[in-house]
């Protein structure tokens, strides 16, 4: 589980209720179940107009990674591209096809057996970063779907504010529920903005760094299995890799992996 995202959900959870919780009415006013239904529902509705089922079957898996963390072994990955490249010029590019059924990674497990097959640096090139440039595509729709959600909240609290300004001034004989109708006519907007900056734009900006780290690894990988084929000194290649990293993190993982510049 992302500690991150859990505890930052609970604690906003909790502050926005004991906020709320302060005033003199309690908790009871801003509870309105049409209005929560024109919010949640409206924007929903309007989402699924402007996209295909296909991406609003994605809600379900896209949440669950976000609360997830991602098993990205930055350090493992380096270590075994150094290894590989070490076996390479030790034993020949043809060794490395011993090591494929172990590896875990599937991206790496392909580009590896393109080297094994003697295919042309261009076309691994080519193909390795088709496949990252398509992974990318598909990260960007379910960003590009929760950024348009998000700013769809706040519009149907307007919309909701609105209905309930309209309905309150066609009861303008009724003095006494002016400031009922007025509160509640503002209780959507309050849901929109909640909708909107609560849940949405925070988990279209976890998917944008979800998307960063896979893309960083994945073109370590690729980096590292082009060099592995052109013949690079390990050491070479090792520094290569970790020049993708800032410099903090690079002597720990050059413990990790046993070796020093």
């Amino acid at each position: 589980m992302d500690l991150s995202t859990i505890i930052g959900f609970v604690a906003g959870i909790f502050l926005v209720v004991w906020s709320m919780a302060q005033g003199g009415g309690g908790l009871v006013i801003f509870a309105d179940l049409p209005s929560l239904a024109m919010v949640i529902g409206g924007s929903f509705a309007a989402m699924m107009i402007g996209s295909p089922l296909s991406r609003l079957s994605k809600i379900g898996t896209v949440v669950k990674k976000v609360i997830n963390t991602q098993s990205f072994s930055v350090e493992k990955i380096i270590g075994v591209l150094v290894r590989f490249s070490e076996k390479a010029r030790r034993e020949g590019l043809l060794a490395l096809e011993d090591e494929l059924e172990a590896l875990e990674n599937e991206f790496m497990k392909k580009g590896i057996q393109f080297v094994v097959d003697g295919t042309d640096p261009e076309v691994i090139k080519t193909m390795l970063y088709t496949e990252l440039n398509q992974l990318q595509s598909r990260h960007g729709e379910m960003i590009t779907f929760f950024g348009n959600w998000s700013s769809m909240g706040p519009a149907y609290g307007m919309i909701g504010t609105l209905v309930g300004l309209i309905a309150m001034l066609a009861n303008l004989s009724d003095s006494a529920s002016l400031g009922s109708g007025m509160a509640l006519a503002l209780i959507t907007t309050l849901y929109g903005s909640l909708l909107s900056n609560f849940f949405l734009t925070p988990i279209k900006f976890k998917l944008e760094d979800r998307d960063a780290e896979e893309t960083l690894v994945l073109e370590i990988v690729i980096e590292g299995i082009l060099s592995i084929q052109s013949g690079d000194n390990p050491r070479i290649l090792e520094s290569k890799l970790l020049s993708y990293l800032a410099p903090s993190k690079r002597e720990g993982i050059r413990a990790e992996i046993g070796s020093s510049e």
